[in-house]
């Protein structure tokens, strides 16, 4: 359907104003009469169009959309990705409920830009979320204890790296050491090659054994040894052993948003579902934890 801001237009150009018969209007051949513009209507521009039409403007905005699109897949591959924490094994750095920005830039890739970019090495008491070693598919977040041709044990809850014990004001522990539990024991004075513990990976209980020299943990080049700020709550590294480089996905910058333990009751229906988030939208100012919210991370 032709626009009706549109000019009409015939085979020979715009229609303008009409020609005005040679002579006078009485046929008595006077001079030819040229139309004459009136005050109150304005002179049309033959050869102006309206160029901006409806399908225009739907290709410009999913055009800006798209190129949205691409910088939000842009950023989160490459810069920065959302996480929540779901655990306790980090109180009280991180608790449940905690939503994080991750620097997916900080240590770099695995190429030849690793040697001309100023990126962070893996050190010792970064916070680095990473690819659970057993299964890739879930995202774990804990602390680097040990790093490449580190020697480690611990002694009664302590951690000793290269033999000398290191200062942790981060960790939290829930009980003394208790030397009658077999699980305790090997939680606490690690490694132990003797008693196996429960929830022992059998891949990593084998692996460990080949690597313990004096009662130490030799790191291997590549990997870095890893456990939960709630030592005493926490599957990590002395339960499935090594992070290799490759999972390692990046450090946390903030907390961009934290709320209570509300929600660990949610049912896995679709009614309960949108109960939750109904209810989350409705309560927002309840149940955000103001005090850690846009918190950096250390």
């Amino acid at each position: 359907m032709d626009s009706p801001n549109q000019p009409l237009a015939s085979p020979d150009g715009p229609i303008g104003a009409p020609e005005m018969p040679v002579g006078a209007p009485d046929g008595t051949g006077g001079s030819p009469q040229l139309p004459v513009a009136s005050a109150d209507l304005p002179l049309a521009a033959p050869n102006r169009r309206i160029v901006t039409t409806l399908g225009s403007d739907v290709i410009g905005s999913v055009q800006s959309l798209m190129g949205t699109v691409v910088i939000a897949v842009f950023v989160i591959t490459f810069i920065v990705q959302a996480f929540q924490i779901p655990s306790q094994s980090m109180e009280n750095t991180l608790l449940v409920g905690d939503y994080l920005l991750v620097n997916k830039l900080c240590y770099g890739g695995h190429g030849l830009g690793d040697h001309l970019m100023p990126y962070q090495k893996i050190a010792r008491g970064d916070i680095i979320v990473f690819h659970y070693p057993v299964d890739p598919t879930q995202h774990f977040v804990k602390r680097v204890i040990g790093v490449p041709g580190d020697h480690l044990r611990m002694v009664s809850k302590r951690v000793l790296i290269n033999g000398k014990p290191i200062d942790e004001p981060y960790v939290r522990f829930l009980e003394p050491p208790n030397s009658r539990d077999p699980s305790s024991m090997f939680r606490d004075n690690f490694p132990r090659v003797d008693i196996p513990a429960l929830g022992l990976e059998g891949k990593w209980w084998l692996e460990m054994r080949k690597l313990v020299e004096d009662g130490q943990l030799i790191v291997p080049e590549g990997h870095y040894f890893v456990m939960g700020d709630n030592r005493d709550d926490s599957q990590d590294s002395r339960y499935w052993g090594f992070v290799p480089r490759e999972n390692i996905i990046g450090r946390p910058l903030l907390i961009y948003w934290s709320v209570q333990d509300w929600d660990q009751s949610a049912t896995m229906s679709l009614t309960g579902r949108l109960y939750h988030i109904a209810y989350a939208v409705t309560h927002i100012f309840q149940i955000t934890r103001w005090n850690r919210t846009l918190r950096l991370i250390h």
